[in-house]
């Protein structure tokens, strides 16, 4: 009787395995919408410009204009920055230099 349990409970989990595999168990997204949304986004994202100073960062820059901590998630704050500046990471500001930064006043 046990190995008629054991070789049962070994067929069941190879099944669930393959099954997991071959059609998943999650949803599935669809890019299509998120693409779009992003599109949109970028054609009309707000920003302001600024004059770095020695000490500045992206983040201490957007939050000063606030007034506030920045309502919206740090990698989508990256991602913005990248998008108005030419694809510059933020790392890489240079005291002196203007860059745009995105605004995010009305975001909650």
């Amino acid at each position: 009787m046990r190995r008629l349990v054991a070789f049962l409970v070994i067929i069941m989990v190879l099944y669930v395995i393959y099954f997991d595999l071959s059609h998943g168990t999650l949803p599935a997204v669809t890019t299509e919408q998120k693409t779009e949304v992003k599109n949109d986004r970028a054609q009309s994202l707000p920003y302001f410009e600024k004059t770095v100073q020695n000490g500045d960062t992206v983040l201490s820059i957007i939050e000063n204009q606030l007034e506030d901590s920045i309502p919206v998630p740090i990698t989508e704050v990256v991602s913005d920055f990248k998008k108005l500046n030419d694809n510059l990471p933020p790392q890489e500001i240079q005291s002196g230099k203007k860059y745009k930064f995105p605004d995010y006043h009305g975001e909650d």
